[in-house]
């Protein structure tokens, strides 16, 4: 088995220091650093791409620009880079979703992939129209990953469910190849969701442990469909020669946090409706102290950012450890990110990948033999 890389488009704006927001809380005045052009956003993803990251994904919501629209834009600036779009199933009809889908996987060369957002916060989907509560949102994502799926299989699709409805919705041109679904949700009904519907279930950086209950959660879910899924997890990373050059970095960024602005965004994350939230709150409390919850997972980016609020800090060859860990319970892939984007991929890429290529558990998957010259495992 190979395990997959992607990295993140910060399309909400990027940094030396950490850009908060999300979950209903606006970015932070350091998104503003690095504006997300469309020039430097594919700076970041011609890195990724040859670095060895097979896609990168890109944020939804009111905090940072349409995923769509940017990736198809970027797309045209890269060869082989794959581009994990999220999206909001509620804001677009699913038989117009499953025709974007398809045009540009047309367009692209095959090299969409679809993260599906249901949304956790009501007061920011209000703000688009969408006035279903977090349950309901939920039933809808399930009628809408039907009909979707019907779509692509080349089958005529009518529904008449609890919130969508569609007659005679036909594709008249597949997606080929169709696009993996991607798909995160903590509660009962997203487990059910991901069961019936999705490819890849992912879940935020959470301890071990707890990373291993879910994964045992949704497999036991899907068994009962006649299912098989894989897992991926979402995490930030600071990886250095050592490891003192990394908690260095950590504390660095740690110590530009202005107290307001945790403060701030910390009420606001407090008042989420995502179960996933929640738990990533429950890491640390709001606290600085005691950030290091497993052994080099660092809970201080979710102190301003919504999401994904952990990061893996160490050195190259603890990093790889810990990421050999979590493969160990089942992870096959990893959706990653750091700040500033650029500058962190190729931390990780050149230090980190080539360590986990010698220990023939990734192979780049854009070289010939499976690692560039130019990455080498090399001494700390």
């Amino acid at each position: 088995m190979s395990l997959t890389f992607h990295w993140f488009l910060p399309t909400n704006g990027d940094s030396r220091h950490v850009v908060g927001g999300g979950h209903g809380t606006p970015a932070t005045v350091s998104g503003r650093d690095r504006p997300p052009t469309v020039a430097y956003l594919s700076q970041i993803a011609r890195a990724a791409e040859d670095l060895g990251f097979a896609g990168a994904l890109t944020p939804t919501g009111a905090w940072c620009e349409d995923a769509w629209l940017t990736t198809a834009m970027v797309s045209q600036h890269t060869e082989r880079l794959k581009f994990l779009v999220a999206f909001r199933p509620g804001f677009v009809s699913p038989t117009l979703a499953a025709q974007m889908a398809s045009t540009f996987q047309r367009q692209s060369g095959g090299r969409l992939l679809l993260n599906v957002v249901t949304g956790g916060e009501s007061h920011e989907q209000r703000a688009y129209g969408d006035f279903l509560d977090k349950d309901a949102r939920y039933r809808r994502t399930g009628e809408f990953l039907e009909v979707v799926r019907g779509l692509w299989e080349g089958r005529t699709v009518d529904l008449e469910g609890e919130h969508l409805r569609v007659e005679d919705a036909r594709l008249a041109r597949l997606p080929d190849p169709v696009p993996e679904v991607y798909f995160g949700g903590s509660s009962p009904i997203a487990g059910e969701v991901a069961a019936r519907y999705v490819d890849v279930y992912l879940t935020w950086g959470e301890p071990p442990a707890q990373v291993a209950e879910k994964i045992a959660w949704i497999r036991g879910l899907a068994a009962k469909e006649g299912r098989t899924l894989r897992f991926g997890i979402r995490l930030h990373v600071i990886t250095r020669d050592t490891s003192e050059q990394a908690w260095a970095e950590a504390n660095r960024l740690l110590d530009g946090f202005d107290p307001q602005t945790v403060e701030s965004v910390q009420a606001g994350l407090g008042r989420s409706e995502s179960e996933g939230q929640q738990r990533m709150l429950a890491l640390h409390g709001g606290r600085r102290d005691a950030l290091e919850i497993h052994p080099n997972l660092w809970a201080g980016i979710g102190l301003v950012r919504g999401g994904a609020g952990t990061a893996l800090v160490g050195s190259h060859d603890e990093v790889a450890a810990r990421i050999r860990e979590y493969a160990a319970l089942g992870i096959e892939e990893f959706v990653l990110s750091g700040y500033p984007h650029l500058e962190e991929a190729y931390w990780f890429g050149e230090g980190v990948l080539p360590r986990l290529a010698a220990a023939g558990v990734w192979r780049h998957p854009f070289a010939k033999g499976g690692v560039p010259s130019a990455q080498v495992p090399f001494a700390s």
